[in-house]
């Protein structure tokens, strides 16, 4: 168990939490949700430890073991793979290195002896001997290939480190396990094996996460922060939503039915206050009137921005023909004779653990990089709208929000523009704010006013959802649905996917290619080892035959 007990964060003189009192108890998991700036991820580093509250305590069964998501991915770069997934046990990691330090030396001596003895008997009751398939079977899990188990930490790629501390955090069973924001950089199989892990956990998880199917998925309970406090709802993120839509509901319903009892009242006591024979009447009325309380009804903080992607003009049959294209990056192929015809009613979503050969993909068909072989053939009625994965060089100018959307929009009155900025919640001031100070999120929204704002009615996004919150991801998931064009992305939430896609395009390891059109959990449901043997085979067949 791990509990909040009055606890206040102040920063400056704003109060971030005020008098917060919430108990998590084991075999639950809580899903931790609130607008960006609420205070998720500090409550989650108040409640490891990390953060230390103006006021109040946080309380932990005594003996119970405390596990957290590391969010700093260089700090282990020295250590091994297997021995930073260890290390999430410190105390055995500890014990371990004790024990070996000891049978090293050469002048081993009674004292050794049993001080080794003592650790030997620690080490088997902490599942010790295992720790290393424990560690193997979640980078597994995890997609940490075997090779990699082994290396140090510094010689992956930022995707496998995310992987690694996540591996670290959940080994060892611990107690208490609290992960912010855990499905970041993770591939969609990697999420789904978690999915799994955190099902079956038996003790208490407290999780950040802006996935909205993973907290469906996972979540027992629902922790809600708004305006310094934390509202605890039994059930998952979509329990959560339509219970708080029915407590507002049944608010103003309540707060509607005093105000029409106010106006009776103070009719009557208006119409006959100057009554003799019906001032008692008019008395009493007005003590009535002054017992009415109308319940205070804060507007949530939570902000939704509006998306809509609106063509300059209708698109034609005849959209993309990607013939053989081959990619090779770093002697690596990604990309081999990917052949595919997009049609205008598509919306693709491609996926699979290949992110490399998704992005590289991507990067020809908007025309920023050249295919090794192969071409590719956009139709005449279509234009395309690029929202790349790594977009540091478009936020590296000294300009400002409006005058770096003006830049990208045909129509360069400043009224015109910053209406466009409105929607994406870019009001006032914000619009005079440099673009090189932005926030990943306001960056993030910044790119789609300028894919808006381009009237294109091809879209291609390379993993758009990232740093938003989850009002930014619900307003982009439904303009998409809406959207009339033709569209291609990746992206790492299940629900995204699910509710936007008609055709599913998976880049294998080797750097082929399934496609089918079909849902996304339909696609999840069919034979994946049968579909993929198939597709090897066919290859396997097609260099016999040449």
């Amino acid at each position: 168990m791990i509990a909040a007990s009055n606890i206040t964060l102040r920063v400056g003189k704003k109060a971030l939490f005020e008098n917060v009192n919430i108990k998590f108890t084991e075999g639950n998991c809580y899903g931790v949700i609130g607008a960006n700036g609420a205070g998720k991820s500090t409550f989650l580093k108040i409640l490891s430890g990390q953060l230390e509250p103006t006021n109040g305590d946080v309380i932990i069964t005594p003996g119970d073991r405390l596990s957290f998501l590391e969010q700093d991915h260089f700090k282990y770069d020295e250590f091994s793979v297997i021995d930073t997934v260890i290390m999430g046990n410190q105390r055995l990691y500890d014990i371990g290195k004790e024990k070996d330090a000891l049978y090293m030396k050469e002048d081993f001596s009674d004292e050794d002896g049993i001080r080794a003895s003592e650790l030997e008997a620690e080490f088997a009751e902490m599942n010790g001997w295992e720790a290393e398939s424990d560690a193997e079977s979640l980078l597994n899990g995890l997609g940490i290939e075997e090779e990699y188990h082994y290396v140090p930490m510094n010689t992956l790629t930022g995707a496998q480190r995310v992987k690694v501390l996540l591996a670290r955090a959940l080994f060892g069973n611990p107690d208490i396990l609290l992960l912010d924001e855990p499905t970041n950089h993770l591939d969609l199989d990697a999420i789904a094996w978690l999915e799994e892990f955190l099902i079956n956990f038996e003790n208490t998880v407290i999780v950040v996460s802006h996935d909205r199917y993973f907290l469906n998925k996972v979540c027992t309970h629902t922790a809600d922060i708004d305006y310094g406090k934390i509202q605890l709802f039994a059930g998952n993120y979509d329990f959560w939503f339509e219970s708080s839509q029915l407590i507002l509901k049944q608010r103003k319903e309540a707060n509607k039915k005093k105000e029409e009892q106010i106006k009776e009242l103070k009719e009557f006591i208006a119409r006959f206050s100057a009554n003799a024979s019906k001032s008692k009447q008019a008395t009493s009325r007005k003590k009535a009137l002054d017992k009415i309380q109308l319940d205070e009804i804060k507007p949530s903080s939570r902000k939704y921005p509006y998306i809509d992607f609106r063509p300059n003009r209708s698109i034609g049959n005849e959209v993309l023909e990607v013939n053989g294209i081959s990619k090779t990056i770093d002697g690596e192929k990604v990309l081999d004779n990917i052949s595919f015809v997009l049609r205008r009613e598509d919306k693709v979503a491609f996926v699979g653990s290949n992110e490399i050969a998704i992005t590289a993909l991507f990067k020809i068909l908007a025309g920023e990089d050249e295919p090794d072989e192969g071409y590719y053939k956009w139709g005449v009625t279509t234009s395309q709208a690029y929202f790349p994965k790594d977009y540091t060089e478009e936020f590296s100018s000294d300009l400002n929000i409006a005058e770096w959307l003006t830049q990208y929009s045909e129509e360069k009155d400043v009224t015109y523009v910053r209406g466009f900025l409105g929607r994406m919640l870019f009001a006032g001031e914000d619009g005079v704010k440099k673009v090189k100070v932005l926030s990943g999120g306001e960056k993030v929204r910044c790119l789609l006013s300028k894919m808006m704002i381009s009237g294109a009615n091809v879209l291609i996004l390379d993993e758009p959802t990232n740093h938003l919150d989850m009002e930014s991801i619900t307003a982009l998931n439904n303009g998409l649905i809406k959207f009339p064009g033709v569209l291609l992305f990746t992206c790492h939430d299940h629900q995204f996917v699910e509710t936007t896609a008609n055709r599913i395009m998976e880049i294998l390891p080797d750097g082929s290619m399934i496609d089918k059109v079909t849902t996304y959990d339909e696609y999840l449901a069919s034979d994946e080892m049968a579909r993929k043997r198939q597709v090897y085979s066919l290859s396997e067949s097609d260099q016999e035959d040449n």
